[in-house]
């Protein structure tokens, strides 16, 4: 069985163009200045980039770099699929110092890759998870320091400890849905509390199906208020996506978190 790692658009910068413009242009180039398909030809040459075509009813060159995520960078195109590669397969996520080391690119290319392809991991319409026959589940963690840490309004501003432990005092709270078998959302909420997770979970839900939720501040309901809802032992879900929070290395610095909540959950929905 030959290897996926030995594929020729993962080495050969031409192939990689090739690959690319089949999955973007499958009937063709198409001009993204004009829109046109007729009178365009692909430019020859030794000094010439590899890729480069020529629109001749709106004069102007393009490649298909031009409105994707490789657009205005100089990193080879061989180098993007592998980074893709390893961020879609890896599955407790990697981070910008394991790219730059695999891939041989400095630690700010690495880090600019790595974010444009999180950018385009978001989704654009979110449909309601659930569904029939569907399971929702429902889990919070907490990391990374707040910008403005709020004192504890039940603890009249004394810290949280349990064992020596501040436990979630201070940290940042993340509420994940995760859709046995299928897809996770992830949120950044400023506290847990029940209004807020409430609110997301109608949101983002499918209202006719019940959601299963872990004991958490705010997840857990009495029976008799929350006649839909009914608490179960946690699936492998949120455990997995607790995981590739806590790996992420830049999960120290509350500047990324937005982004390492996209790329996240892409692992995951055939996993879970």
């Amino acid at each position: 069985m030959t290897s996926v790692l030995s594929d020729p658009r993962f080495h050969d910068e031409q192939a990689a163009y090739e690959w690319i413009e089949a999955r973007i242009w499958p009937n063709g180039p198409v001009c993204p200045h004009c829109g046109g398909v007729e009178r365009i030809g692909k430019m020859g040459g030794k000094s010439t980039r590899i890729g480069l075509y020529k629109c001749y009813q709106c004069r102007k060159p393009f490649t298909v770099k031009v409105g994707t995520v490789f657009e205005g960078s100089h990193v080879k195109m061989r180098h993007w699929l592998q980074a893709i590669y390893l961020i879609g397969s890896s599955k407790k996520g990697i981070s910008s110092n394991q790219l730059h080391r695999t891939l041989g690119v400095t630690l700010k290319t690495a880090w600019f890759m790595a974010h444009r392809i999180r950018e385009a991991m978001r989704e654009g319409v979110l449909e309601p998870l659930g569904g029939m026959g569907k399971v929702v589940e429902a889990d919070e963690t907490y990391f990374g320091k707040q910008v403005d840490p709020r004192p504890s309004p039940q603890r009249k501003g004394r810290p949280y400890t349990k064992g020596g432990r501040s436990g979630p005092s201070g940290k940042r709270a993340v509420l994940a849905l995760v859709e046995r078998q299928g897809r996770v959302r992830t949120f950044h909420v400023i506290q847990a509390t029940k209004a807020n997770v409430a609110g997301l979970v109608a949101a983002n839900v499918f209202k006719e199906k019940p959601a299963l939720h872990r004991r958490g501040p705010g997840l857990c309901h009495p029976p008799s208020r929350r006649p839909f809802r009914r608490r179960v032992r946690p699936g492998r879900g949120s455990q997995q996506h607790r995981r590739v929070l806590l790996l992420h290395h830049q999960a120290r610095d509350a500047r990324h978190l937005p982004a390492l909540r996209r790329e996240a959950p892409s692992p995951l929905p055939c996993r879970v």
